[in-house]
């Protein structure tokens, strides 16, 4: 009974941890399904499913399963896997300290979703250890071992399968929110709303947009990331008071429609579209269709209402020609990619009334006029570009472009972009060019497209020995100690671990 307590106890601690992190990736995927599916189609997403842990606990389990009745093989199983699952209990405890446990956001849904994974986590056991008093003793632990190797193995289905049988629920509180949400702003009768679409850009405008008109206007914006219906509805509900006299709504979506139902709710009068580019196109299907989606906003204003377009985008050109109500380009003259989200954010200002003077003296506030990034100088004297807060082809390409006007040699440290479907090979071979165009060393730290990366790099004659894939934080570290020297500039772009950008702060 001993050793039944106590393997149950370190699965327990092991399937814990497992709930967790399969919660905070649905959660991360904003629990689309889409998403959390093309996930694994990165090297990442692979080595969830198919690494030499889950091969090892399979073959244990079809060990089991050959051992039909209880023998010397099925015991030796049985300590193999006590001794398992002991290791994977230290790991846990270890990455709990290091504060590197994989875990969701806590929100009302996510400890929703926990309670009720850990009680049908605990609800299991508890069946189990009933079910074993009806055997021999001989039996129990290998019954016992079997059914908790197999849960274990099966966690990433059961945990999707708990959190898409709420989904229903989950729409349903939804829809409740956002008809709360669309009453309260039918009641807002003079207030004037400004959507904000695109793939790349549309917070950068909208940052930019709140400062410069917050000179003459009482103005409230959406949150960082509240960019969905259910985030915007709680916006409007939770932050829109009668003094506010213009609301600037940051949209985005991931299917068809989405947009179309983000200004049902918010009634935009004019409406802003930053670029387009194939960002998420493994969850819209087509170019096409993100163009359509994105289209959704201009559509959806009313006939008096104004529609901005982003000039140096050519989807957004194309867009700009077949549309009937009042339009106007902007970000001819952006000197350098990324620019013309200011641009567009002073002509919508100038729209509204404001005067150059205006513009100019609110456009001083704004500390850094190059959307999407930070620039620090650390020890050594290396410069720094963090563009870590998110990556899509334009933004790299925009950031790289930037690079140019650093002295010095140059680097770039990046993971390959997700989502982006078909259009994956082309785009990376592209930022591949670029980076061979611009870099003095590229150090990739995904394997996913790093090929056609290498490649394109090759192409503009970059050295293939200055195209590297390293994920270990600290051998990069080590490469950019042993290559980089002060007034050299990094730049850090996408989503890459908090061990790098330490080791490098330092």
């Amino acid at each position: 009974m001993i050793s039944l307590i106590l393997l149950s106890f370190l699965w327990f601690i092991r399937e814990t941890k497992s709930i967790l992190f399969w919660l905070y990736l649905w959660q991360l995927k904003e629990y689309h399904i889409g998403r959390f599916l093309d996930h694994f189609r990165t090297e990442k997403g692979k080595k969830l499913l198919l690494n030499s842990l889950i091969f090892l606990k399979i073959f244990l389990f079809f060990g089991f399963l050959l051992a039909v009745n209880p023998s010397f093989l099925s015991f030796l199983l049985c300590i193999f896997l006590l001794i398992l699952y002991f290791l994977e209990s230290i790991k846990t405890f270890r990455n709990f300290l290091l504060k590197k446990l994989k875990k969701p956001v806590l929100t009302l849904k996510t400890i929703f979703l926990i309670s009720i994974a850990l009680l049908v986590e605990l609800s299991f056991i508890f069946v189990i250890f009933k079910t074993i008093f009806f055997l021999e003793n001989f039996y129990q632990f290998a019954f016992f071992a079997f059914w908790l190797l197999l849960f274990d193995l099966l966690t990433p289905v059961i945990i999707s399968i708990i959190v898409l049988s709420f989904q229903p629920f989950t729409v349903l509180l939804r829809n409740r929110i956002i008809r709360k949400a669309k009453k309260k702003r039918e009641s807002f009768q003079n207030l004037l709303v400004v959507g904000i679409t695109g793939s790349y850009g549309k917070t950068s405008t909208k940052e930019f947009l709140a400062t410069i008109l917050a000179e003459r206007f009482k103005v409230l914006k959406t949150k960082e990331h509240q960019n969905s219906e259910i985030g915007i509805s709680q916006c409007i509900l939770d932050d829109l008071k009668p003094e506010h006299e213009i609301f600037l709504v940051e949209m985005g979506a991931y299917n068809r429609g989405g947009i179309k139902l983000l200004c049902d709710i918010t009634k935009p009068k004019i409406g802003i579209l930053t670029g387009i580019n194939e960002q998420h196109m493994a969850t819209f299907g087509s170019q096409e269709n993100i163009i359509k989606t994105k289209f959704e906003l201009i559509e959806g204003l009313p006939k008096d209402g104004i529609a901005f377009f982003n000039a140096k985008n050519k989807y957004c050109l194309e867009l700009y020609q077949k549309t009937k109500i009042k339009k106007k380009l902007y970000g001819q003259e952006a000197a350098f990619p990324g620019e013309e989200n200011i641009s567009g954010a002073m002509a919508v200002a100038q729209e509204l009334g404001m005067s150059k003077e205006e513009i100019l003296r609110a456009s001083e506030k704004i500390k850094n006029k190059i959307p999407g990034i930070q620039i620090k100088k650390v020890i050594n004297g290396l410069n720094i570009v963090d563009a870590t807060y998110s990556a899509n082809p334009d933004s790299v390409i925009a950031h790289l472009e930037y690079l140019k006007r650093f002295p010095g040699k140059k680097v770039i440290i990046m993971p390959c972009l997700i989502e982006l479907g078909s259009s994956s090979k082309e785009v990376h071979r592209r930022i591949g060019q670029k980076i061979g165009e611009v870099c003095d060393l590229a150090i990739i730290t995904t394997r996913d497209r790093f090929k056609e990366i290498k490649e394109g790099a090759i192409e503009k004659r970059q050295k293939e020995e200055n195209i590297l894939f390293i994920e270990n934080p600290k051998e990069i570290f080590e490469k950019i100690k042993t290559f980089s020297q002060s007034d050299d500039v990094i730049l850090l772009e996408g989503r890459l671990s908090n061990e790098i950008k330490n080791l490098l702060w330092k």
